[in-house]
């Protein structure tokens, strides 16, 4: 869809705060959906999923990359001239207000090209398949995650085995490795491995520019060391490394404008509130990066010595 469009279709939206001003107006009813664990109904349900999935109107993060998602759980489009780019689908029950949202800033869903992933729990994978559906996009991913997108179940190796729902199987995800690049018209997006959450959890970063300035946005996937009972960070065989690697990213990546899957764990909607009362761009922050990597830093390195002590894990 051509940019001139999408502003005129967004007259009056001219900023975060504008457009955050109000929740999303009386959105589509979820789809019920059977919740399972490797194949099997998980008793119960999801009982956090009626809390993730209260709606949020969208919000401008910068040019034409948008918060499409829900209150709780982001979903990232950008928009180009050439297609658009859908990083996160959520949940699978709420699609439609995701669909909803993507065609109130003006985009055609059907213009979605690629849809990708920051981790492969179901919170933000479930409704991969639903849009691509929707969409006739392709999925792009790393290897770990693109075999579990695949397979639809978690494999053993995720801290969360047991315990994550699993995902309607999604079908030839194209493969990325850490560092490379995913090309739109003049949009490129970059994956950086950053382990830790998941073993494929993927960190992906581009350039948005507005009036002929360019930020550098990072959207850092989850750097919180959950898992199921059982699991110890320290028995996995270079994990520990692993995740050390991705801190490091994250804290020397180009970094202007942090977004994170879960809004909290960046203070994103504080950060949009401060910006509609002074009249700011307050999503900007050059230190967010570091300070983000810091506190996952020290996470890990607490979770670290519960498990060498014998402590009670959480």
């Amino acid at each position: 869809m051509r940019l001139a469009a999408l502003a005129l279709s967004l007259s009056g939206l001219t900023g975060a705060g504008r457009v955050h001003a109000q929740r999303a107006q009386t959105p589509p009813a979820p789809a019920p959906v059977v919740y399972t664990i490797g194949g099997r109904p998980a008793p119960g349900g999801c009982e956090s999923c009626a809390e993730w999935s209260v709606p949020h109107a969208p919000v401008r993060v910068h040019g034409t990359s948008w918060y499409v998602g829900t209150r709780d759980l982001a979903s990232i489009l950008i928009m180009t001239p050439a297609g658009h780019v859908l990083i996160d689908a959520g949940l699978e029950a709420t699609v439609p207000q995701l669909l909803a949202n993507i065609k109130a800033v003006g985009a055609n869903v059907r213009d979605i090209r690629w849809v990708l992933n920051s981790h492969v729990h179901y919170d933000h994978a479930q409704g991969t398949a639903a849009v691509v559906a929707a969409s006739g996009a392709r999925v792009a991913a790393l290897p770990w995650s693109a075999r579990a997108l695949e397979a639809g179940v978690m494999p053993a190796d995720d801290p969360q085995f047991g315990m994550a729902f699993d995902n309607p199987r999604v079908r030839a995800v194209r493969v990325l490795q850490d560092g490379d690049t995913l090309r739109v018209g003049g949009l490129v997006l970059r994956a950086h491995a950053t382990p830790g959450h998941t073993p494929g959890s993927t960190t992906w970063t581009w350039q948005s520019c507005e009036g002929g300035r360019c930020v550098d946005v990072v959207y850092a996937d989850s750097q919180t060391p959950i898992s199921a009972d059982g699991f110890r960070f320290t028995a996995q065989r270079g994990l520990a490394e692993a995740v050390e690697r991705g801190h490091r990213t994250l804290e020397t990546l180009p970094c202007r404008l942090l977004i994170t899957p879960h809004p909290g764990a960046s203070r994103f909607w504080e950060r949009v509130a401060q910006g509609t009362r002074a009249g700011a761009d307050s999503l900007l922050d050059v230190t967010g990066c570091a300070r983000y990597a810091g506190r996952a830093r020290a996470a890990y390195q607490a979770r670290y010595a519960k498990e060498r002590a014998g402590s009670p894990l959480r």
